[in-house]
């Protein structure tokens, strides 16, 4: 072979290298290869090692379809019960259909995000404060049906919508703090007031049982003494049955009503003689 032949040869072999290394590309496990030639779409490509045609015939778009976190920025919301509060939340979603993620839409996650927003604002509007603060798992489901039947066209999957926080005025945070605390005193009042009843009952049946038994208020006595004895008291209260002294009371009151009627028989005879 001559020089020519050679130059020839080596310049078609440098050009098939640069054709196949042009060629290849490579997606990863979790990714997808969306091939445009010559702007119609072919079939996917990936994961692992595939070839292209080089030199703008096809444009390779890679999308991935790991599941994608999606922070929503704060949004100010009125409650139906026209409560101002500020919510954010947080999308996990995922690319089902790599195609119409590329051909459906421009930018899949900005709008994504975009109808978060605005569906946030639409079904927060529609709840009142208690239901935004007490049924998060019901709103944080509707939302999510919501959100993925509007991204479905698009090829997305949105697998949880989470609300993170909700940032109340400090005047309605003040509101709820008295509201709590007044619901705290009414408990503490309604047990305190279950407790003397309990209390107040249990005293009730105790005087009955006591009351049918003879010697048991005999027995309550000394055990009373018994616990005055433990404190090691000086003083000592000695209740006494008041059957013991009622005969003393009786003769006290037949006296008295003895005595009672001879004063004013005297002072009227008294009176009649000076009349007299």
């Amino acid at each position: 072979m001559d020089t020519g032949t050679l130059i020839v040869l080596g310049v078609i072999v440098l050009l098939a290298l640069i054709i196949a290394f042009s060629s290849l590309r490579i997606a990863n496990e979790y990714e997808r290869g969306v091939v445009f030639r010559l702007g119609r779409l072919i079939a996917l490509k990936g994961p692992g090692l595939f070839l292209i045609i080089p030199f703008g015939v096809d444009r390779l778009v890679k999308i991935d379809l790991r599941t994608i976190t999606l922070e929503v920025p704060p949004q100010e919301i009125i409650t139906s019960d026209n409560v101002t509060a500020k919510v954010n939340a947080v999308i996990y979603f995922q690319v089902v259909d790599a195609q119409r993620a590329v051909t459906q839409v421009l930018n899949y996650i900005n709008a994504t995000s975009q109808i978060a927003q605005t569906t946030l604002r639409a079904v927060l509007g529609q709840s009142t404060l208690d239901e935004l603060l007490g049924e998060r798992d019901k709103i944080n489901v509707n939302l999510q049906r919501i959100i993925d039947e509007q991204t479905e066209p698009w090829g997305i999957k949105v697998a949880v919508v989470e609300l993170k926080d909700v940032e109340l005025p400090s005047t309605m945070q003040r509101a709820m703090a008295k509201q709590a605390e007044a619901e705290r005193e009414k408990r503490a009042k309604i047990i305190n007031a279950d407790g003397e009843f309990q209390a107040a009952q249990t005293l009730a049946n105790a005087a009955q049982v006591i009351a049918t038994q003879q010697g048991a208020l005999q027995l309550r006595f000394l055990q009373t003494l018994v616990e005055i004895g433990v404190e090691k008291n000086t003083t000592v209260v000695l209740p006494i049955p008041i059957e013991l002294i009622a005969p003393i009371l009786d003769a006290r009151g037949r006296s008295t009503a003895e005595v009672t009627p001879v004063a004013p028989t005297a002072r009227l005879s008294t009176e009649g003689s000076k009349s007299g």
